[in-house]
């Protein structure tokens, strides 16, 4: 099989299980655990603490990203479907008028910060490694779909617009204002999961570096908080019609 062929269907695989097959860096993240002591010895508590709250800023930062672009973008774009590439539109203003993939940006930023938290610095380099190869081949079979799809139109955005770093200077303003509903009604998991992360790095860096189980109120305050908004939100959206928002 041609290489293109080949990336663009390796693409679609990786596309189709991109929720869970990060997992796999899972024993190496136990690894780098174990090393995770680093940061407290070489700063103490309160520097880890401030460390740590940088991580977090990190991944909240990609978070907010993430809100925006789901928050200004049309209806059958920039969505969490699992089976496929599907665009009902080409989003080329807001944040994709600086790049190409917005939400792809957002998911870096979001694990580099829960990748940054251990302070191991090898394996932040593993997770650089890794989501290049795993999150390049997806891009390049939505990039396929998008110019099978828009033609011409692809063509001369992709031209002017890059693919993952952003070029603040081209930026245009979003065709539709931010709607919060849908925000709230697309990013609920997310936000979950990036507390969750954080809550369940700092057990088992008690665990593993440290030999201990080590609870602390104030993440434990923060997991339960969480899992109430979260499960919150899905009931609203599964109950009701209060985040349906006509166009989005």
């Amino acid at each position: 099989m041609p290489l293109p062929e080949e990336l663009e269907r390796q693409g679609r695989w990786l596309f189709r299980r991109r929720s869970y097959l990060p997992l796999l860096l899972l024993p190496v993240l136990i690894l780098a655990l174990r090393d995770s002591d680093f940061v407290e010895k070489l700063l103490g508590d309160a520097g880890q603490s401030i460390y740590h709250g940088l991580c977090i800023t990190i991944s909240a930062v990609g978070l907010a990203i993430r809100c925006y672009v789901v928050g200004t973008t049309p209806k059958g774009t920039s969505g969490r479907n699992r089976e496929a590439q599907r665009a009902e539109s080409l989003n080329t203003t807001g944040m994709y008028s600086i790049v190409r993939h917005p939400l792809y940006v957002a998911n870096f930023v979001i694990f580099l910060g829960i990748a940054l938290f251990p302070g191991v610095w090898w394996f932040v380099v593993i997770f650089g490694l890794a989501f290049w190869l795993y999150y390049e081949r997806i891009i390049f079979a939505e990039e396929e779909f998008l110019r099978g799809k828009f033609g011409e139109a692809f063509e001369k955005w992709a031209e002017k617009t890059p693919a993952f770093v952003p070029n603040f200077k081209s930026w245009k303003r979003p065709d539709l204002p931010v709607e919060f509903r849908t925000i709230l009604q697309r990013e609920y998991s997310g936000f979950f999961a990036i507390i969750a992360a954080f809550a369940v790095l700092k057990i088992l860096q008690g665990i593993f570096a440290r030999r201990r189980l080590e609870l602390d109120l104030g993440w434990i305050v923060a997991f339960v908080a969480g899992l109430l908004i979260f499960l919150t939100l899905r009931a609203l959206r599964k109950k009701t019609k209060i985040f349906e928002v006509e166009g989005r």
